[in-house]
């Protein structure tokens, strides 16, 4: 279902995070749930895998992370302030160790000059306390990649704070 290089990536993480007993959630929105996907395809993920979050909506991202209405309304939903916020929501409300976040604008449409379509923010937390933000701009090179890519960069993220 996944290609090579992604379950590559996702079994490595699987692997480091089974080695520390570490737990993941994932809260996605452009990637749809691909992100838990990739580590659920892999047989022995319940070991690692708590839950995933899948928030496409500002009302789900309130609801189910409890990221705060004025967040939303300040910066929007693709933001790295409401991607932080996704990160901590879903430490706040699974039985996890690390998790990641993920929102964008994956196209062919939203996008606007400011933020245009193959912008996706990206942030893992630990529940230790670490923190940290990406922004890639892939630019328009089409739905299924940006989604891709987004997918490869959580979990490059997640095996980042599984190492350490």
């Amino acid at each position: 279902m996944f290609d090579a290089e992604t379950t590559a990536a996702a079994t490595a993480l699987l692997d480091i995070c089974k080695a520390k007993k570490l737990m993941v959630a994932t809260a996605e929105s452009c990637t749809g749930g691909l992100v838990a996907g990739a580590l659920t395809e892999i047989a022995g993920s319940s070991a690692v895998v708590d839950r995933g979050f899948v928030t496409y909506t500002n009302e789900a991202k309130h609801a189910m992370l409890g990221i705060p209405n004025d967040t939303l309304e300040k910066f929007g939903a693709v933001s790295r302030d409401t991607a932080e916020a996704m990160a901590r929501g879903a430490l706040g409300h699974a039985n996890a160790d690390l998790a990641v976040a993920v929102t964008g604008i994956a196209g062919p449409t939203g996008g606007s000059a400011e933020k245009p379509v193959g912008l996706v923010h990206f942030a893992a937390a630990s529940r230790g306390g670490a923190l940290i933000h990406r922004e890639q701009r892939f630019g328009d090179i089409g739905r299924s990649e940006v989604r891709r890519r987004s997918v490869l960069e959580a979990l490059a993220m997640l095996t980042e704070l599984a190492r350490g």
